[in-house]
């Protein structure tokens, strides 16, 4: 063997050496951050039970979002609930409540359970904390609280509902364009912006906005009973800020989920049974959004399949 292939063979070999070192390390690196994410898994979850200090303890349970099927608000919400008044422990339940509303079925979904749950653990309130705004479908959900505070500056109220919809019929003329719609049943397009709807029509959706207002506005009366005042503008859609709403009798008085634990039931020991199907959305309350969107990055980039759950 010639020196020149020695040279050769040593450097491919020291080459091969190298690359093997530098995988080692990438291997390690992989499996420290799948020990760190696995870590923080445990404690935002199962472990999460070990940090909990003894002794009575306040559950907190967010509802926040535009409240739909989509955001599945009452799922999560009805889930913690209910898991933090199973808790032996617990002595009350906080909503902490950030929504402008949503959907009237499922805000009165809310309201019937909340209503069931607090005959059903007496000895347990469940109190509304409104963040920056608990406005219509939230404020439905609110009113079957035994207590709602806020800030002095939230939004609170709005109580009735609205549909939005839009009519183009003149625009399509004018672009050429004929709409080529059949049905069966002479108001099944009632709402179709592409179809001239009659007096008729626009009645009928009316009156379904004016009974589900009545629906929201018994609910409210029901759940706040004599706290209520006698504004003549209670009912008609308007908000408040957390300052008037409580001269209106909207809300019980100003707090905050701390405040509220320390005041009221006169704990610190907050506990949050906020349901989360993402464990990493748990540990970035934890560790910063950063930090989980840079492992996440490096997982995908490290050539693991699968998904995180």
């Amino acid at each position: 063997m010639t020196w020149e292939q020695e040279t050769i063979q040593k450097v491919l070999l020291e080459t091969v050496k190298e690359q093997r070192r530098a995988r080692r390390w990438k291997i390690f690196f992989r499996l420290l951050l799948i020990c760190i994410i696995g870590g923080g898994i445990y404690m935002a979850s199962g472990g999460e039970e070990a940090t909990k200090k003894d002794g009575p303890q306040v559950a907190v349970v967010d509802f926040k979002g535009v409240i739909s099927s989509d955001t599945k608000n009452y799922d999560i919400v009805m889930k913690g609930i209910n898991a933090a008044l199973e808790d032996k422990k617990t002595v009350a339940v906080l909503i902490r409540a950030n929504s402008p509303g949503g959907s009237p079925v499922y805000s009165d979904m809310v309201n019937n359970e909340i209503n069931r749950l607090r005959k059903k653990y007496p000895k347990k309130p469940i109190e509304f904390v409104v963040e920056e705004v608990c406005a219509s479908g939230c404020y439905y959900a609110a009113a079957a609280a035994d207590k709602i505070y806020a800030s002095p500056a939230s939004i609170v109220g709005s109580i009735g509902v609205i549909y939005t919809g839009f009519g183009a019929t003149e625009a399509i003329k004018k672009l050429g364009i004929d709409s080529r719609l059949l049905i069966s049943g002479r108001n099944k397009a009632m709402g179709y912006p592409f179809v001239p709807e009659s007096k008729e029509q626009m009645a009928m959706q009316q009156q379904m906005l004016d009974e589900i207002h009545d629906q929201f506005i018994a609910a409210v009366k029901t759940g706040r009973g004599n706290k209520l005042g006698n504004d003549p503008d209670l009912f008609s859609g308007r908000y408040w800020i957390g300052s008037d709403a409580v001269k209106l009798g909207l809300i019980d008085g100003y707090g905050t989920v701390d405040s509220v634990a320390r005041d009221q039931f006169k704990s610190e020991n907050i506990v949050d049974f906020t349901p989360d199907n993402d464990p990493l959305d748990k540990i970035s309350k934890k560790f910063g959004v950063e930090i989980v969107d840079s492992a996440k990055q490096a997982i995908l980039g490290s050539g693991m399949s699968g998904s995180i759950n």
